[in-house]
């Protein structure tokens, strides 16, 4: 009797032991999202990323997520809670949490940490970024070539320097095309409203903007511009393709996938280290949705073209001369801006009226 309870005992204990190390086989990683997984731009595409993580990985991973996450001490308790719960990789999806990340990366030095679009980094924690501003210069080209009343209404989040480079490409490039065209820009100070965005949207139209350009999470601007009638738009984040032919003529696409994939891979056979990543249309980061039958073909070619360019390298949206809002130089002909003032950006160029909100 006693021998079988021995034996029995030590089956529990190989058992138990087995276990742990199946566990330990798993890697969990988590995701912080700033939006629903529905919103059909940002966060969606951030959650399509998971996504795939799971199909690479199979049950070689368990992924977990958090939606709807406010920016600020919320996001910490999250994070908090995310480690705690035993995540080995965290990928914190918006500008928002960079504080919150670097704090919770010092309690917890042994989980490694992804945030995006920030740009602090530690031992344990690592920043990556799409540059947004190619796919901005392919619409600029777009929305100054189709533009009719030569006013393009652009609906800003917050007046990070990601939005502003943005906002700065998107005109250097519709002005290339029509030196008539004027922007008009409105702040909605969300990333994901759809009544503001919408709200956004109603006042550009309003003003006369027949293009409408988004750095928003929703597809309520589609919506909008699909009840106003003659105003085109592009899909933010996502395809938004549901919005095609018209009002959506072309999107940026952001392809986290293969980042996501190869950072969770990085973690599983040990090789992760700490990295600034920020790429661009030529790696594939930055996708350009189909252009639609609604832009005509010569400008289709000139903007695929555009697109062409940078993905090649031969041509860099930000290619002096330029200048600054206020009149002062930025830069030379044939000078082209690099990562640390791009990384920095808080002004307008020439041609932009209005000023970025404090």
């Amino acid at each position: 009797m006693k021998l079988t309870k021995l034996l029995a005992g030590a089956a529990v204990a190989l058992g138990l032991a087995a276990g742990g190390a199946l566990a330990q086989d798993t890697t969990k990683v988590g995701f912080v999202y700033v939006g629903p997984v529905g919103d059909g731009g940002w966060t969606y595409e951030h959650d399509q990323a998971r996504l795939a993580v799971e199909k690479e990985f199979g049950d070689k991973v368990e992924t977990v997520y958090v939606e709807n996450v406010a920016e600020g001490p919320d996001a910490e308790r999250v994070i908090t809670q995310m480690a705690l719960q035993g995540a080995d990789l965290i990928f914190t999806t918006s500008f928002g949490y960079m504080d919150p990340t670097i704090n919770v990366a010092k309690k917890f030095p042994n989980v490694k940490f992804e945030h995006a679009t920030g740009y602090k980094r530690a031992e344990n924690v690592s920043t990556y970024s799409a540059r947004f501003y190619e796919g901005r210069a392919v619409q600029g080209t777009i929305a100054g070539r189709m533009t009719e009343s030569n006013i393009v209404g652009y609906i800003g989040s917050y007046p990070i320097p990601e939005v502003i480079r943005g906002i700065n490409s998107a005109y250097i490039h519709a002005k290339k095309v029509n030196p008539d065209v004027q922007f008009k820009i409105v702040w909605a100070f969300t990333w994901f409203d759809p009544a503001k965005e919408a709200d956004a949207a109603k006042v550009l139209i309003e003003q006369g903007a027949d293009v409408i350009l988004q750095h928003t999470d929703s597809t309520a601007p589609q919506a909008a511009a699909q009840a106003a009638g003659n105003v085109i738009t592009f899909g933010q984040a996502s395809d938004m393709a549901e919005y095609a032919p018209k009002p959506r003529v072309s999107s940026i696409i952001d392809n986290w996938a293969p980042y996501y994939i190869a950072r969770t891979k990085a973690v599983m056979d040990g090789t992760w280290s700490s990295v600034d990543t920020w790429d661009g249309i030529g790696p594939g980061m930055v996708g350009i949705g189909e252009i639609s039958d609604a832009v005509p073909a010569e400008v289709k070619a000139e903007a695929l073209a555009l697109k062409d360019a940078m993905a090649s390298g031969e041509y860099h949206p930000f290619t002096g001369p330029l200048k600054k809002q206020d009149g002062s130089d930025f830069l030379a002909e044939g000078e082209t801006a690099d990562d640390g003032t791009l990384a920095g950006m808080n002004f307008y160029v020439e041609g932009i009226e209005g000023s970025i909100p404090e």
